[in-house]
């Protein structure tokens, strides 16, 4: 990975050309911090120039494409490796294409978590002033997993208003947690909390202050048959005076 490189001028501004102009990128290329800033001195002596140090961004994404096409490799899996550098969001968003990709989702997407997480690894490697966000996705399987849970939540939430007992969910990652608690927080019936420790940390669902129980069914049968007895008994008496 690219390291740090110091540059100074009078002005922190012309520090930055200067930067620009000795490592031949642009600004949208590179990020730099202001280590100190220009100081004037009495009459304009002993001033003291300003210092910045830049280093290019497009070495974190070299940094994981190497890391992940060394992998796939090793697995002797072919991947077409698709980045993008948000970088004002400070996000790689990495797309993965291929034949053979359940190989890289795995059960309930733990292998893709996993592949995730050691990339995050990679690419955060020596720099502990700024975190760079990874989100690695396959053949749109966080978006249809999303769903999955949702529904998920909704169908063990209606449960637990009809049987106003708590459900215990099974041992879910942070992110799917976070897609229970968002998707019941609308449903002023239910609450849900998580517990236990990773990774077995799990959502549990419950009823909340304003549940009153289910409302008793409409039992429009039973009015039904004993209407019809009661024409029945009137129309065909069984005993006449």
């Amino acid at each position: 990975m690219e390291e740090w490189k110091e540059f100074s001028a009078k002005t922190a501004d012309e520090a930055l050309t200067n930067a620009l102009i000795q490592m031949e990128t642009t600004s949208d290329q590179i990020e730099y911090e202001v280590l100190e800033e220009e100081k004037s001195g009495i009459l304009g002596l002993f001033s003291k120039p300003a210092r910045i140090r830049v280093r290019k961004k497009g070495d974190v994404v070299n940094t994981v494409r190497n890391f992940l096409q060394k992998t796939f490799e090793a697995m002797n899996l072919a991947v077409e490796i698709i980045l993008d550098y948000d970088t004002v969001d400070n996000v790689i968003n990495i797309e993965l294409k291929g034949e053979d990709m359940g190989v890289l989702i795995g059960k309930r997407g733990q292998t893709l978590d996993a592949l995730q997480y050691l990339t995050s690894l990679v690419a955060n490697k020596k720099r502990p002033d700024q975190y760079i966000k990874i989100k690695m996705d396959t053949e749109n399987y966080r978006q249809r997993r999303k769903e999955t849970i949702e529904n998920l939540a909704r169908n063990v939430a209606s449960k637990v208003k009809k049987t106003g007992r708590p459900a215990f969910l099974e041992p879910m990652n942070p992110y799917e947690r976070r897609i229970i608690h968002a998707a019941l927080q609308s449903d002023i019936y239910v609450e849900t909390h998580s517990e236990g420790e990773e990774p077995h940390r799990k959502v549990v669902v419950t009823t909340s202050k304003d549940y009153t129980g289910m409302p008793k069914k409409n039992n429009y049968r039973g009015r039904r048959n004993n209407n019809y007895h009661r024409n029945r008994k009137k129309n065909y008496p069984e005993n006449e005076d």
